[in-house]
Parts: structure tokens; sequence; C-alpha cells
């Protein structure tokens, strides 16, 4: 009798792959479950202030080159339509609405519908709320 080799049975080493995958992935969940499980027994609650708090989502929402770029373009000027940044910034005007909806949802700036086109204006009170975060945190 002649020993079975796996290279004469291309789909056998197809599913001996496929199930090698799926055990590797079971091992690994299994491993971040335990590690989970044992870290939320051991590491106490953290209570974070209103201004951590305030500082991280605004660090979140600049953490985008795009965004900084827009933030100094309204920096400059009072206000600007969705589709002038468009010319400035080389990006689809789909993509820089994701972006502005990030600052928008931080807070950083404020959007007024004019249709068909939507004004953005810093938020004077929220943009001088996030410089005395950061100065605060950097000692500025």
């Amino acid at each position: 009798m002649h020993p079975v080799h796996l290279t004469n049975y291309p789909d056998i080493r197809i599913q001996l792959f496929r199930y090698l995958n799926i055990l590797i992935f079971l091992f690994n969940y299994r491993i971040f479950a335990i590690n989970y499980i044992n870290m939320s027994r051991t590491l106490a609650e953290i209570d974070y202030s209103v201004d951590e708090i305030k500082l991280a989502n605004i660090a979140k929402a600049m953490g985008h080159p795009v965004r900084i770029q827009i933030l100094k373009i309204l920096t400059n000027q009072s206000c600007c339509y969705t589709g002038d940044l468009t010319e400035i910034i080389p990006l689809a005007q789909s993509t820089i609405s994701q972006h502005l909806k990030a600052l928008k949802e931080a807070g950083l700036i404020q959007g007024e519908i004019l249709p068909p086109k939507v004004k953005y204006c810093l938020n004077k009170y929220n943009w001088t709320v996030a410089q005395s975060l950061f100065k605060e945190i950097f000692k500025l």
C-alpha cells in the first residue's frame, strides 16, 4: 500500500488549512477572553474628571492631519463652506464631510445648513476651552 500524499489532494489541503486557521483563531480568542476577564477583576475602576474626558474627546477629534488643516483654515477666516474646503484640501467632498462631522461632534466647529451648502465656523467658546485644556496639560 502506498502512502497518501496531500499534494495529490489539493481540496484536502485547503480544508486542513481552513481548520487550522479556525483552531488558531479560537485559541487566540480564548487567550484574549482569559486576559480580559483577569484584567477586569484586577483593575480598579478609574474616575475621570470632566476636563479629562473633554480633553480626550477633543484630542481624538483632532487626531487626523486633515482635521488640523480644517481647524487652521477656520481660525484664519470667520466661516467656510464645504465646497470651499474641497478647493483648498484635495480630497473628495464626502471625505471632508466625514472630518467635519468628527470636529462638529467634538464641539470644535458648528455648522449652519444653508441649502444646498453647509457653512462651518469655529465654535468660539469650545475652541477657547480646548486651548485652555491643552495649555493646562502642557503647562504653557
